[in-house]
């Protein structure tokens, strides 16, 4: 996907997630947060700050699993899943980074949500 379709498709999922959930634009770490609950599998809940950013961390191995970077390792005894590094992340730019979590995030809600 190139840059501007990928931008396109970022703006019009904001917009939907921001209507569904009746609140600000969300911005990458909103959407990860809400990705690591999904994948937590188990509702809504009050989170601590340090399983916020769990959360957030396990969206980033589901996403990257897309591209084989992350493998799912299992669940813990409190059914929070863990993954493991399958081969190591390229250093791309900030630039580049932010284009491929927009990209992966946008194909982890297709289905979902839809795009024109």
């Amino acid at each position: 996907m190139k840059a501007s379709e990928i931008n396109k498709k970022w703006s019009e999922l904001q917009k939907a997630v921001s209507q569904d959930f009746d609140t600000e634009t969300p911005d990458i770490k909103v959407m990860l947060f809400l990705i690591g609950v999904q994948e937590l599998g188990k509702g809504p809940q009050t989170f601590s700050k340090r399983q916020k950013e769990e959360l957030m961390h396990i969206a980033t191995c589901r996403l990257f699993s897309a591209m084989g970077f992350y493998e799912l390792k299992g669940l813990d005894e409190e059914g929070w899943p863990h993954w493991e590094l399958a081969k190591p992340i390229p250093n791309y730019t900030l630039l580049e980074q932010e284009m491929i979590m927009k990209s992966l995030i946008i194909d982890y809600f297709d289905g979902i949500y839809t795009f024109a």
